[in-house]
């Protein structure tokens, strides 16, 4: 069965750093993209950012303070990392990871970031 996992979120100043993993298992196929979503109480599930293929993408709200990276050329497909620093409060949420297997979007449990004093 596939999966896909998150993990390292947690509580953090405002301004500190957080880095969240994304790691698909029990796939022989390689995800064609896979992006990172966040929900906050009471609003949408919104999309953060993504990788497919080498490019990545990111919402306006985290450009300059999230990146998307895999740690090695083997990780394509199957693990992404988010780099999150300069966090604020408002980026209080589940994040999610999506991973798009053979056109089949599969979403992990989420982690929770919190960022408050």
């Amino acid at each position: 069965q596939v999966q896909v996992v998150e993990s390292g979120g947690g509580l953090v100043q405002p301004g500190g750093s957080l880095r969240l993993s994304c790691a698909i298992s029990g796939s022989i196929w390689s995800a064609n993209a896979m992006s990172w979503y966040r929900q906050a109480p009471g609003k949408e599930r919104e999309f953060v950012g993504g990788m497919t293929g080498g490019a990545t993408k990111y919402a306006d709200s985290v450009k300059g303070r999230f990146t998307i990276s895999r740690d090695n050329a083997r990780d394509i497909g199957k693990k992404l990392n988010l780099q999150m620093n300069s966090l604020k409060p408002e980026d209080t949420a589940v994040y999610y990871c999506n991973a798009l297997i053979r056109g089949v979007g599969i979403w992990g449990q989420g982690t929770q970031v919190t960022v408050s004093s």
